[in-house]
This record gives C-alpha cells, structure tokens and sequence, in this order.
C-alpha cells in the first residue's frame, strides 16, 4: 500500500511540476508578446497541453489537479487559476514572475486581474460567488482594492490533497474518516438490507441529490458497518459526524455544510450523520439538521435509534434489527475462531466442538447481543484466558458479555452487588417455589421458545414478568438479588417514582432508554415502588387521566417484550389494577415472617467470622419485625460490640433493637424481649 502511494506522489508531482511550467510560459509569454500579435502568449499552448495530458495518461493514478477539476467540474480557465494559486505557494519563481509582468514589486501574488490577462480561454464567471472556485472554496480572495486586484489564495486543504497529504479541513470539527479497508462481514440480515440500499443509490447515481437513508435500530456498530458495505459496494469511502457537532448558528452552518460536502466530494465519501444521542426534540438541533439535509448534495446515511419524524426531507427508512439467535451463534463462532488464532496456539484454553457448541448455545440464549458487541465479547476475554488458569472458557465469555452489556445502563439506573444464594432466601415453601419457577423459565426460555418453536408463530407477550408485593423489609430486593446470583446476571434497580416525567412523553422516553439499553439480555430489571405508576386506572375526564394510562400501558408492554427478565416491587398489591395483575406471568406475595421463619432469619444473619456469645435464636425470633430491620439491628449490635470489645451479645442487640424501634416510631413490648437478659 506505501509502494502504490509512493508511485503516485512521485508521478502527482512529475504533473504538478508540468502544470506549474505549463501557467509560468503563459505568464513568460505575456511579458514578451507583441502588440501587434495579442496571442503570442499561447504560440506553445498546445503543445505544453499535450505535454501534461501524456503525463496524465502515463500515471496508473489520477493526477490530483485532474481529480478536483473533474470532481468540482472546473473549466479550463478555472483549472489554470487553480493552478496559479498553487504554484505561488510551491514554486519559488512565481513571486517574482507576478512582479515583472505587472512592472509593480507591490503585485507579487496572484489576482484575477492578472489571470484575465494571461491565461487561456478567460471568463469571468470563473470569479463569481456561485462558480466552482468560490462556492466550493478552492480559492480565497485576500485584500485589494477592486475585486480585479484581491489577491487569490489557494485553500490550505486544497494545497494539501494537491499534495496527496490525507488530512481533513481543520474547521469540520468532529468529523472521522471511517477506514477504507474491507470493512467487517455482515449476517444474512443486514447483508440484505446493505445490498438493498446499494441498490437504490445505484438507480438514484443520475439524481442531483439522492435520496437520504434513515437507519433505525439500537446499535450504532451495526449501523456503522451497514453503511460501510453499502458505501464499499459502491467504490466509495464514508465520513461519520455526531450530529452534535452541528454549528446551531445558521450563517456558521451554512459554511460547515459547504466545506463538509467539498470534503466528501474530494475524498469520494458519503456522509453517515450519528444521531442516536440527539436530542432532536430541541427546536435549535432540530433545525440545523434540517437545514443541513436540505443544503448538502451528496449521498447521507442518518442514524437514529427511533424513526426521526421532525425532518423535513424526504428519507427511505430502514429498521435494523438485532441478529436473530442462528445468526448470533454465527457471529459467537466466527468470532472464536479469530479468538484461537489471537490466542497464539494456546488451543487448550478453548474447549473440543462439541463442548463450544453447547457453550455458544447457552450465550446466545442469555444474551440479545449485536454482531460488534459479540466481536468485542471475545476479544475481551483473552486478557481472562491468559491471567486467570481458574477460569473456564464459557465462564470467561459469559463475564465478559456481562460487561460489555453494563454501559449503558450504569447510567440508567443503579447496579446492585449481590453474593446471595438460596439458603440466604428464608421464605414459605409457596414463595421460594415461585422463585425456583422463575428461575427455571430465564434458563430455558431459549429451549423453549426458539427450540420447541413456542416463538415461532408469536413472539408477543415473552417476556418474563413478575411481581413481589409485601411491606417493606420482607425480602424482595433481597430475592431479585438471589435470582440475579443463581442465574450470574447483573441487577439493575430503577426506581420508578424518579422516571415518571412532569411532562406529556417524558416517562415513555425515560423508560424506552432504559429497556433500550437493556436489550443484551444480561441483566434483570427490578422497577421499585410499582404502585406509583402502576395505581388503578381512573376514568378518562381529561388529557392528564388519558396519558397517564399511556404510561402504564407502555410499560407493560415494554415489559412483555423486553427478552430478559423484569420484576415490578410494590408495599401494597391492592393499590394495584387487576387488569395489569392479569398480564404478569409470575405475581408473589412477600409477607412478614412468623416465629418459625424469624429464628432461621437470626441463624444466618451474622457472618460465620463474627463472634457472638450466648445467642438464643428461639428468644431473638419473638421479635415480631421484618427481615430488613433484623438485618440492621444485627448490624448494628455487631458495631456497638465491636466498639465495646467484645462479641456480640443479647445485650447489644437489645440496645439495637431499641434504636431500631424507636427510629419506626414503634413500641417494643415486654413480650417481644421477655427472658433475652
């Protein structure tokens, strides 16, 4: 690739050297002509013409001067000023060639003036606001004191594609370069859509302006690669802007929009515009993009994670799913087999077919990941595979999916830590059964639904959906957390009292960000305080009653939808609509616990490196409370004997206890204490 570029500058300088020639004759010839015979100057003009032409043809590459006059469609005229400007930057003999023939020191640069005068086939709308060397800023006018006499000034991006240095106009800020290799194999899926819109394009080539491409989907990798092999199959490079970086100014845009559409059309690039962090729904950002879309020419692919309907122009949308799972496991063993090869023959670390098989199986259920997240996935783990001997491969895949799930909701909601199994769990054999239910469906539901074909026909209504009520302190934060660690997911806590929005629309977007980034399928939602959301239904008298209805409405939905696994917690169940009861698959009733349950509560609650001393379970269970305020009198008698020096007695949690009572505004009786010192 360096030896092809290297050809190239050698012969684009061997041109730009001939052109320079070709323009300083024509000025030469100008100071030597005779009155008598006004287009002396040009006696060799074809002959130095065909000169620059053989070298042209010569050249495996084409000469950059050909590729601006091609590509912003320059006349004769306007090539040579381009090239005027050029050479008084590169070629010392100019400066000096400018003062003799205007017999002036002062006139050492060029001017349209001059140009008029010396070079062949002049035309003043070479100079005119909307022909080609202004409008797309090729050349600068300087100072002077008639528009004849300004100095011209070549664009210092120009100068420098004319040198074939790869930059960009360092006043388009925020704009990349996506890079020009092979880019990366698409599913079958997205392949289709890429080949689709390759397709309209390539009917709409003859059009002044094509026709703009609207992805939709949640991933921005996904979008970015379909719009690579959509621009690849066209022989085209392609430049990404957040649209962020969008001047809101509308004199300012209007020059970022020129040179934005020069630069694409210098380096051949289509635009692909990232709008998935915008928030469109500003009136300011909202009509820059307007007028960008309507002001640039060329060929723009917008990405956005939900249809743009404030836009003026006209787009041809595209949704862009996830992989479907057969896909998923494609892309899980493409990407392992690029895996062995990173991991220089340490073929151990990976496991025989058979056993990889059934491993991809149980990620590809568990996790809704994108085709770039997948390839992020394992090449993430090395690091694991190489440090950590312990840690199996289907272990080290499985954590490392975890994480690149996390970003997006770490800051949605709050990630809950939880160590917690089943013998932490002290609940009636109905509820923990429940538990295990739920449990069991989040493991199998990729045998079930895709295997045994439960989603074939209808994937509405899939999701997994379940409701602790109880009063505070019985233990639902406390079972998610169990689930979470029996099933090696992250738990995410939202509290929906925080989300529901003050204005019309703001809950829905609020809640769609939240089960948008949640999407991976390798968390558990708990949604706390369902009740402030979730009360009964009231009757439509005015547009408040309507939307918030809305509300709920889309929740539930979401939530049936949503691929992993949700659970709404509530103090009251009866605060609750029957109608929405009907649509969760699991609904739980956590109540406070009796005697019984309230001595295994004590039995667990102190770690086995605390030191206790005389310790009646049986006698602590009379403590008629919840296993949350167990859990903080525990905590905090083990800090009072700490401070004491001592292991932890029925005395302090007595003074805990107390503490604790008093902080609820609630008696302690005699009875619940009786025989404890």
């Amino acid at each position: 690739m360096q030896d092809d570029f290297e050809v190239w500058y050698q012969a684009n300088h061997h041109y730009s050297i001939a052109a320079f020639d070709l323009v300083h004759n024509f000025l030469q010839n100008s100071t030597e002509r005779s009155e008598n015979d006004p287009d002396a100057r040009y006696s060799n003009t074809d002959r130095d013409q065909s000169q620059l032409w053989k070298i042209a043809s010569e050249m495996s590459f084409t000469p950059a001067f050909e590729q601006i006059c091609e590509r912003f469609k320059l006349s004769e005229f306007e090539f040579y000023i381009l090239v005027f400007c050029a050479a008084i930057e590169l070629d010392s003999r100019f400066p000096e060639l400018c003062t003799k023939v205007y017999n002036d020191r002062n006139y050492y640069y060029p001017t349209f003036g001059l140009a008029l005068r010396t070079l062949p086939n002049p035309h003043w709308s070479a100079l005119a606001p909307d022909g080609a060397l202004r409008y797309w800023k090729l050349i600068n006018l300087g100072s002077g004191n008639s528009l004849l006499n300004k100095q011209l000034f070549i664009d210092e991006r120009i100068l420098h594609y004319l040198q074939g240095l790869q930059t960009t106009d360092p006043l388009l800020t925020g704009l990349t370069k996506l890079p020009s290799a092979r880019p990366n194999q698409l599913i079958p899926s997205h392949q289709s859509l890429a080949d689709k819109i390759a397709a309209l394009w390539h009917l709409s080539s003859s059009q002044d302006i094509p026709p703009i491409v609207q992805l939709c989907g949640s991933e921005i990798e996904d979008k970015i690669d379909i719009a690579q092999v959509v621009c690849h199959q066209l022989e085209q490079g392609i430049s990404l802007l957040n649209c962020d970086r969008i001047p809101i100014n509308s004199d300012d845009l209007t020059s970022f929009t020129r040179r934005l559409q020069r630069e694409c059309i210098l380096e051949h690039r289509a635009l692909l515009l990232n709008c998935d962090d915008t928030d469109l729904l500003d009136p300011e950002q909202r009509a820059a993009l307007n007028q960008l879309t309507e002001e640039f020419s060329g060929f723009i692919i917008i990405a956005t994670r939900v249809p743009l309907q404030e836009l003026k122009c006209k787009m041809i949308r595209f949704d862009i799913p996830k992989p479907e799972p057969q896909e998923q496991l494609i892309t899980w063993q493409a990407s392992v087999d690029e895996l062995k090869t990173q991991l220089n023959g340490q073929g151990t670390l990976i496991p025989n077919s058979e056993q990889l098989s059934q491993d991809l199986q149980a990620l590809t259920s568990q996790f809704y990941l994108s085709t770039s997240t997948i390839r992020s996935a394992c090449t993430a783990v090395i690091g694991q595979l190489t440090t950590q001997s312990a840690v199996s491969f289907k272990q080290a895949l499985w954590e490392s999916c975890r994480t690149q799930a996390r970003p997006g909701l770490d800051k949605l909601a709050e990630r809950i830590e939880s160590k917690l199994t089943w013998e932490d769990l002290v609940l009636p054999p109905l509820q923990k059964h429940t538990l295990e239910q739920i449990s069991a469906h989040v493991r199998q539901k990729a045998k079930v639904y895709e295997n045994w074909g439960f989603a074939a026909k209808n994937r509405r209504g899939l999701g997994i959906t379940a409701l602790f009520s109880g009063p505070s302190g019985t233990g639902k934060t406390l079972a998610a957390g169990v689930l979470a660690n029996e099933l090696n997911l992250d738990l995410y806590k939202i509290e929906l009292s925080s989300v529901v929005g003050k204005y019309i629309g703001e809950t829905e977007k609020s809640l769609q960000r939240i089960f948008d980034a949640a999407e991976s399928g390798g968390v558990i939602l708990l949604f706390d305080e369902a009740d402030s959301i979730f009360g009964k239904r009231s009757e439509v008298k005015d547009s408040k009653d309507r939307y918030a209805n809305l509300e709920v409405s889309y929740l539930l939905q979401r939530m049936e939808s949503y691929s992993g696994l949700a659970i709404l917690t509530t103090n009251l169940q009866s605060n609750l609509d029957s109608a929405f009861l009907r649509r969760l698959r699991f609904v739980t009733q956590f109540s406070l616990p009796d005697a019984a349950h309230r001595e295994k509560i004590w039995q667990r609650i102190f770690p086995s490196s605390t030191p206790t001393q005389g310790l009646d379970f049986k006698k602590l269970a009379q403590l008629n409370t919840a296993g949350g305020n167990i859990r903080i009198i525990a905590l905090n008698a083990a800090f009072v004997a700490a401070d004491a020096g001592e292991a932890v007695q029925m005395k302090h949690i007595l003074g805990a206890t107390q503490s604790e009572y008093e902080k609820l505004s609630k008696s302690l009786t005699s009875v619940e204490v009786a025989g404890w010192i």
